[in-house]
Parts: structure tokens; sequence; C-alpha cells
């Protein structure tokens, strides 16, 4: 793409807002020279955006299609799912969680005999994708809240369960089978969501690996995850879409797991020292990193524009761009959003 596109003031005219989430604040959308869709594009394939990303430029697709069958993210979903398993909604949580207590089988072992895969043939898809429509001036990713690994297997056993066949050495080589038929399941997924919605940009992969102060396991352990969230990245790049990941938790000593596994970003959790992993790692993963802590109700507008300018000086970087994602929202008064839009819209337009 040209990049030779000078800053123009008409571009922070707001056209348009996306709603925000979980009771964040709205995100603005400018009048670009080019797509929000196609600035993300830019910092996933070339490294070089036209701005740095924010969530005025991305948004997460959730339909009920997937969250009532097996999503369960709270999005007004059933109570039992594809496999039979019984969720609750949980308010606090602001999500859905297996109703404790009852796992499907408390050894992996049993799972070939316990667990029947959804037929997604079935499934009334022509019909969602006429009631859901994408905006598709923005870079849409499918997020499969729940996903196919760790927090898949925890929905069959319970947590407990789950995390002691990690480290059984009897239930590990069928747990290691269990991932590979949730992977094929989870390209199968792919493909229809990219047949029904051909202009999604990317997919969101939900795995929490972490608490909010510790990992809940060792990086030995994550490195069995290694082939599967290959497996899938890789048939996600080849459909040329991108593919990211949410895992919650402080875990920032997987994320090299992540890199191996082929994701294009992680988006941490702030108890995570997201700056720190973007030193390390932000030439080979886009880490989504938040500012530094303000007071953005008390902070005077040209402190807010000074810290923005320092905020892209220090994340927008030739060949290392960072974007800010859910967990930045707080810092996007209209004065740090609009400084931070206009300052790395000339700062890139400069490198």
């Amino acid at each position: 793409m040209n990049r030779r596109i000078p800053f123009d003031k008409g571009e922070l005219k707001t056209v348009g807002v996306i709603p925000g989430i979980f009771g964040g604040p709205d995100s603005p959308i400018r009048d670009t020279p080019i797509t929000p869709h196609e600035n993300v594009a830019a910092l996933f394939h070339d490294k070089h955006p036209y701005w740095m990303v924010t969530m005025s430029d991305s948004g997460f697709f959730f339909d009920s299609l997937y969250s009532m069958r097996l999503g369960r993210g709270g999005f007004d979903c059933g109570t039992v799912d594809d496999f039979g398993i019984e969720w609750e909604f949980v308010e606090v949580a602001q999500g859905s969680m297996v109703k404790p207590g009852a796992p499907m089988f408390t050894d992996a072992n049993e799972w070939k005999d316990k667990v029947v895969m959804p037929d997604l043939d079935s499934w009334d898809w022509a019909g969602e994708a006429e009631k859901c429509k994408l905006d598709k001036a923005l870079f849409n990713q499918y997020s499969f809240v729940n996903g196919f690994w760790f927090e898949r297997l925890i929905s069959f056993m319970d947590f407990e369960n789950a995390a002691v066949a990690l480290i059984d050495p009897d239930q590990v080589p069928a747990v290691l089978e269990f991932f590979e038929a949730m992977t094929d399941l989870a390209c199968k997924l792919v493909d229809k969501f990219i047949e029904y919605w051909p202009a999604l940009g990317g997919f969101n992969i939900h795995d929490d690996w972490g608490s909010q102060k510790a990992p809940f396991f060792s990086g030995d352990i994550g490195k069995l995850f290694i082939p599967y969230m290959k497996t899938l990245t890789d048939y996600i790049h080849s459909k040329g879409r991108v593919a990211t990941l949410h895992s919650c938790g402080a875990h920032a000593q997987h994320v090299q797991i992540f890199i191996d596994g082929g994701f294009d970003q992680w988006t941490p959790q702030d108890m995570n020292d997201t700056h720190k992993l973007y030193d390390e790692f932000g030439d080979q993963i886009i880490i989504a990193v938040v500012p530094d802590p303000f007071d953005p109700e008390n902070t005077p507008e040209a402190e807010q524009r000074e810290r923005a300018r320092a905020f892209v000086d220090r994340f927008c970087q030739p060949g290392k761009s960072a974007n800010t994602d859910f967990y930045s929202m707080w810092a996007f008064t209209p004065a740090f959003s609009e400084e931070v839009y206009e300052y790395s819209r000339k700062k890139y337009f400069d490198m």
C-alpha cells in the first residue's frame, strides 16, 4: 500500500463509534484516509500501520450461533451446550461457567467414550449470517470463547481434574488426543465462519492459562500445546487471516510458547508487565500494551496529550509496532485518543 498520505486535520472528524463493551466507553471512528480494516491489516502483515491500532480500528464478532452451542460467553446463552454440558451465567464475571460438581468425566482416558462431536453442518449458518452483518470498514475477528484446549478440557472435567490430567503420565496421551480432536473441530469452524462471513479478518482464540498472581502450569507443560496451536494458526494463516490469542492471567513466561504456536498477537491482562513484554518480544509477536497509570478524570488535558505522545514514541517503532485493546480503554479519553491518533499518524508517515 502507498504509505505516503500526509496527515490532514480533517481526519480527526468523528464519523461513527464502536460501542464500548463491559461498561467501557465508546471508541470513535475517524475520517481516516484508509479504512480501519486496512490499517489493522498493515499492522499484522507489514508491521507498519498508518496510525497506532486501537479499539477504534477493530472489533470482535460474536454471533448467537456459536455462543449458544459452544461458546457460552454469556450473550443470551442457553443452559446446555452441544456437548451436553450444563452452564450457568455468573454475574460478577460477566460470563458463563460450567455448573460445578458434575464433570462429564474425571479421567481423560474416558473422553472418547463420553464426548460426541457437534454436527456443524446441521447448524443454521445461513440464517445466522442473515441476522449478523459485519461492518467491512472495521477489522473484525471472530472470538472463539472457551477455546479448544485447556479451557475446553476444564468444561468436561472441572478445573482440578483437568489440571491433574496435564501432569498425570497415564492421562497425558489421552489429553493430547483430545487436543487434536478439538483442533480439528476448530479448523472446521474456521471454514464455516469464512464461508458465511468472508469479510472476517481473523480469529481470536481463548485459552486462559493463569490466575491474577501466577500461571496454572509450568512452561514445560505449556509446550504440550504448541503442536495444536501451530496446526490451528497455520490453518488460519492459510486462509489469509490472522490468529490472535486471548489468554487471561499472570503468565508472561509463556509468551515464547505463544510465539512458537504461531500466534500473531497476544493481549495480556494488565497484571502482566506489557512494556517489558514489548521490549523482549515485540519484534516476534504483537503485544497489546497498556499506558502508564494516570487519573483520566483529574489529569489536565495538556498532560493527557503529553502522555499520549510519550506512549506513541515508546511503542510505535519501525518493525516493532504494538497496539492497544480492551485493557487500555480506561486511558482513552477524547484528548488522549485524539493525540494518539494524530501523533502516531505523523510518526508512521515519517518512518
